[in-house]
């Protein structure tokens, strides 16, 4: 385990990373006795910076949910990150949307749903019935990861550990919303399907049952995840519950269309 120390150190380089947008070198090769709680702890300690920077905490998201990305990874379950105010995006309807490219290191795009809630959601016993009770809706969701803490190792091209995506905030670096709305009740959510398209062309297709079988699942996977910390989910807050497709390089000049059927599309190019 780290020290606090080693934490703030950590987490002083993700800021640096992020405001200047050079990634930094693996933690987990630097630190090879560091824990997946150190990778918590280092996330926490990044957000911490970003709060006291004026920033605000809007929700939480859900990553690894594929039990293709968990084996990849070496681990049995999902991982977790913090959303705050500088990563939403609101496309209209109609409307293109531009991201500013400038803003991320190597993003790369994931379609997902987000859950919104109405009603706090406090481990350690929470179910999927009590995440429908607490749901005020659900809609699409498209999460911009990056990679701060670079993907692969500048000297051995080896890919990142589970713990520098941890630290790294679960790699989450914007979400793009805007598309409809619905009952998290009354749609039958493992069938909810998507396809994503970059610039004209049909890079990924999925549906909602590839995360954990049920979007819903997760969340209250999460909610019981946070109560040892002492943390919950909060009315209010957007919940992303985990892609179901892989995630898609974007650079400058892409145009991204995603298109959810009856759940309606967003449009967003990156410049």
């Amino acid at each position: 385990m780290l020290t606090s120390e080693q934490i703030d150190q950590l987490a002083d380089e993700l800021h640096q990373s992020e405001t200047t947008r050079t990634p930094v070198e693996h933690f987990s090769k630097r630190f090879p006795v560091m824990t997946i709680e150190d990778g918590y702890r280092i996330s926490r300690a990044w957000v911490a910076r970003q709060i006291a920077e004026g920033r605000q905490v809007i929700g939480h998201k859900i990553g690894l949910t594929s039990r293709a990305m968990q084996q990849a990874s070496q681990i049995d379950e999902p991982d977790y990150g913090t959303l705050l105010d500088s990563m939403l995006f609101t496309c209209q309807p109609g409307e293109v949307l531009e991201i500013p490219a400038q803003r991320f290191i190597a993003p790369r795009v994931e379609v997902e749903l987000a859950f919104i809630l109405n009603k706090d959601l406090q481990g350690p016993d929470v179910d999927v019935e009590q995440v429908l009770a607490a749901t005020e809706y659900v809609t699409p969701a498209i999460e911009i990861i990056d990679a701060r803490i670079e993907q692969f190792d500048r000297h051995t091209k080896a890919m990142r550990k589970v713990f520098d995506t941890i630290s790294d905030n679960a790699a989450n670096a914007g979400i793009v919303v805007g598309a409809g709305r619905a009952d998290a009740r009354a749609i039958d959510r493992p069938w909810v399907g998507a396809i994503l398209r970059q610039n004209g062309v049909v890079e990924e297709t999925g549906l909602a049952a590839g995360v954990q079988g049920d979007p819903a699942i997760g969340i209250a996977w999460l909610a019981n995840k946070l109560a040892p910390w002492g943390e919950s989910l909060k009315a209010g807050q957007i919940v992303l519950a985990g892609s179901f497709t892989r995630p898609v390089a974007a650079k400058v000049g892409d145009l991204f269309e995603a298109d959810y059927g009856p759940l309606g599309k967003m449009a967003f190019k990156f410049v």
